[in-house]
């Protein structure tokens, strides 16, 4: 079987219902560091040495969001940033959501990076 940073977010076309929270649980396990806040979207903090090196992340996790037509939200601070990613078209969670929370964690990310 797959990890999930080896497959690929499928688009989502809406009218289909966000996972339910067992399927959540048996997902979240396979990611290091997320949460999932209320079951709606999935929450990291990753922090790094100086404003440049999360500067550079984000731009890295940019570059994969527009490969996998998957965009997550994303704050960028000195130091850290903080994705939220979840399927806006139907407000809450879906499996290409940990597909892309898993493939933001495998971005090559400079030494100082601590997730």
């Amino acid at each position: 079987m797959m990890g999930l940073a080896e497959q690929t977010c499928v688009p989502c076309r809406g009218g289909v219902p966000p996972l339910e929270s067992d399927k959540i649980a048996e997902l979240l396990p396979q990611l290091t560091g997320w949460q999932a806040v209320d079951n709606h979207h999935l929450r990291k903090e990753y922090r790094f040495k100086n404003f440049v090196k999360a500067l550079d992340f984000v731009n890295r996790v940019g570059a994969l969001a527009e490969e996998q037509k998957h965009h997550p939200d994303v704050r960028l601070s000195y130091g850290e940033v903080v994705l939220e990613i979840l399927t806006h078209k139907i407000d809450g969670l879906t499996e290409s959501d940990f597909i892309f929370a898993a493939k933001c964690d495998a971005l090559p990310r400079d030494e100082g990076a601590r997730l």
